[in-house]
C-alpha cells in the first residue's frame, strides 16, 4: 500500500449523476485519506460534469474559484412543471406545449440574457435563519427568499425537438439553471423543467481535463498527484 502523503492542489472531477457534491468530496477524502478536502461550487445531484475539488492547503482558494463564471449544457422539457424545477421532483402541472418555431423559442430565451435578480428555489441548499431551504420544502413550507444578482451571458438552443430543447449557457456564479428553465416555461405559459444538466467549464477549467470519479477511485496516489493543479496556477489572476 502506498504511503499517505500530504497532497495539495486543485483536482478536476467529472461528477456522475445521482450524487451530491458532498458525496464526491467524501469519496476523495477516503481515497486520499485526507480530511482537508473541499469543492468550489455545488452541483445538484441530477447534474453531471466539472466539480473543482480543493486538496490540502488549496482549500484556501475556495472564495476565488467559487466565484468563476460557469458554462453549462442541458435539456429543458416543456409542458411539465415540477416542485424542484428538475426531473428529480414531482410533476405539479401539465399543460399543452404551444406551436413554436426554434426562432420563437430562442427569442424567449434571449429575454433571460443579461444582468438580473433571481430568487433561489425552495429546493436549494441556501440557508435562511440557519435552516437549509430544501429541508423546509420537504415539510411543505415555503418562505420568502432574497433575490440574488446573476448575469447570463449566453443562452442558446443547440437542439430543437419539442417538447425538448437542448441548450448551452454561460452564466455567473450562483445561477440556478433549473430556475431559468422553469421561468422559461412560465414565459411560454406551458411550464417546463430541467431534465439534464452538465457543467462543461468553470472559467479556465473544463471537463477535457477532468477525471471520471470511477477512474479516480482506481488510480494510484502517485498518478493522482500528477493530476493536481498547483494552487498558484489555479488562481484566476495567474493568467494575467
Amino acid at each position: 500500500m502506498e504511503q499517505k502523503r500530504d497532497l495539495e492542489g486543485v483536482l478536476l472531477i467529472d461528477k456522475p449523476s445521482g450524487m451530491t457534491s458532498h458525496d464526491v468530496v467524501d469519496q476523495v477524502r477516503r481515497k486520499l485519506r485526507m480530511k482537508r478536502i473541499g469543492h468550489a461550487g455545488t452541483l445538484d445531484p441530477m447534474a453531471t460534469g466539472l466539480l473543482i475539488i480543493l486538496v490540502g492547503k488549496a482549500t484556501k482558494l475556495s472564495q476565488f474559484l467559487t466565484s468563476l463564471d460557469k458554462t453549462y449544457s442541458g435539456t429543458i422539457k416543456l409542458g411539465e412543471s415540477t416542485n424542484t424545477q428538475d426531473a428529480d421532483g414531482e410533476i405539479t402541472t401539465t399543460k399543452p406545449v404551444p406551436e413554436l418555431t426554434q426562432e420563437q423559442a430562442q427569442e424567449a430565451l434571449n429575454a433571460f440574457v443579461g444582468d438580473q435578480y433571481q430568487t433561489p428555489p425552495m429546493f436549494s441548499a441556501v440557508k435562511i435563519n440557519g435552516q437549509r431551504l430544501y429541508k423546509l420544502a420537504r415539510k411543505g413550507q415555503e418562505v420568502e427568499r432574497e433575490p440574488r444578482f446573476i448575469r447570463v451571458s449566453k443562452f442558446e438552443i443547440t437542439r430543437f425537438a419539442l417538447p425538448e430543447i437542448d441548450f448551452t449557457l454561460d452564466c455567473s456564479k450562483g445561477t440556478y439553471v433549473r430556475t431559468l428553465a422553469s421561468d422559461f416555461g412560465e414565459k411560454l405559459e406551458c411550464g417546463a423543467h430541467l431534465t439534464a444538466l452538465r457543467r462543461d467549464a468553470s472559467d479556465q477549467f473544463d471537463t477535457s481535463r477532468s477525471i471520471e470519479l470511477d477512474s479516480f477511485k482506481e488510480m494510484e496516489i502517485s498518478d493522482i498527484e500528477k493530476k493536481l493543479i498547483p494552487a498558484h496556477e489555479a488562481m484566476p489572476d495567474s493568467r494575467l
